[in-house]
């Protein structure tokens, strides 16, 4: 779609070698020059908001958009292609055809039907799964070595049906899962306490839903575990506070979408996060979706496989290996009650 006639093409070659004359003696541009290719499924609010901010962190050389609607999607690529001369060089590319996708090193999925009104849960990951296997297969086949990351909703189910659609192995399917849902906790928890979100280590864990666990026994600033200093220092705190910081997180998605109408900057910058740590190998620790299975006696609690997001290091790979976070009784209960939360739906699917 993107690709000018070749006529053109040629003349646009001829007239930019006629710009620079060539250093004597020089060699030939390596052979193994490696491009990072980064494609984004859905040029939605949510996938273009990716898009974007993946452009303007400099993180891939080749961006590759798709989506259904090739007219909207002729127009978001234009849209950033005439922002070329603010941004970093980046060749971008649409089609609705899936090989515009072929040799990504990451798969983002944003694609996924909307709940109609009065439709049940139920119905829509249906829809979901119909949409799915359209989705998943080209990608996995033009780009076996790439590493799926899925944002789509419910994420927990839909990244467990990618893992069984794609053939890849357990590492290389990622949810976004409760990464962004954990950014919130730790503002919410930055502004209660008065310091910088940046010095606060906390986490969500389990469902990216209503189900989901806030692991306040472990959580740091600067270093300090909270709930111990508190207790060492006998100063007082209510439980119910802790509750309702995590009840802010959960309903804090709700509030900005009756405002205005969908989220799309925050979730940019939590992809564009994942990515950033993915493609440069940089092994950072993110709550994200991962088969659990194994993991605080998941596997006893829901009966089958399922995803859900823990404290995972990722890497060039994928995920590299699971924190062993310690728990407190009640909260890994929590966290097995999370998964069976999400077995129960997974399991009407009949997959």
């Amino acid at each position: 779609m993107e690709t000018p006639p070749s006529s053109s093409m040629d003349l646009g070659l001829e007239i930019a070698h006629a710009f620079f004359t060539p250093i004597q003696q020089s060699s030939p541009p390596s052979s193994n020059k490696r491009h990072t290719k980064v494609s984004v499924v859905g040029a939605g609010n949510v996938g273009m908001a990716i898009a974007q901010t993946i452009l303007t962190q400099d993180l891939v050389d080749i961006l590759a958009l798709v989506d259904s609607k090739p007219d909207k999607l002729r127009g978001e690529m234009l849209d950033l292609q005439h922002a070329a001369a603010f941004l970093p060089r980046t060749r971008i590319l649409s089609a609705v055809d899936f090989s515009v996708t072929s040799d990504s090193d990451l798969c983002i999925v944003t694609a996924g039907a909307r709940q109609i009104p009065g439709e049940s849960r139920l119905n829509l990951l249906h829809r979901n799964l119909a949409l799915f296997k359209e989705i998943i297969p080209p990608l996995a086949r033009h780009s076996p070595n790439s590493v799926l990351l899925i944002v789509s909703n419910p994420v927990d189910v839909l990244t467990f049906i990618a893992w069984k659609l794609s053939g890849f192995p357990s590492n290389r399917v990622i949810g976004s899962g409760t990464n962004l849902d954990s950014s919130r906790f730790r503002f919410l928890i930055a502004d209660h306490l008065d310091v910088n979100a940046q010095d606060v280590q906390a986490y969500i864990v389990g469902e990216h839903g209503d189900s989901s666990v806030a692991l306040w026994s472990s959580i740091s600033v600067g270093g300090v575990p909270v709930l111990s200093f508190l207790e060492k220092q006998e100063i007082a705190y209510e439980k119910e506070t802790l509750e309702k910081i995590h009840k802010a997180v959960v309903g804090s998605a709700y509030e900005v979408i009756s405002l205005k109408g969908y989220t799309s900057w925050a979730i940019g910058y939590s992809v564009a996060s994942l990515a950033r740590t993915l493609l440069r190998d940089q092994r950072r620790i993110h709550p994200v979706s991962v088969l659990a299975n194994g993991f605080y006696g998941i596997e006893d609690s829901s009966g089958g496989n399922v995803f859900l997001s823990l404290p995972a290091q990722l890497g060039r790979g994928g995920v590299l290996g699971v924190t062993n976070v310690h728990l407190t009784d009640e909260e890994a209960q929590r966290l097995r009650d999370s998964a069976e939360a999400i077995w129960d739906v997974q399991n009407q699917l009949g997959i």
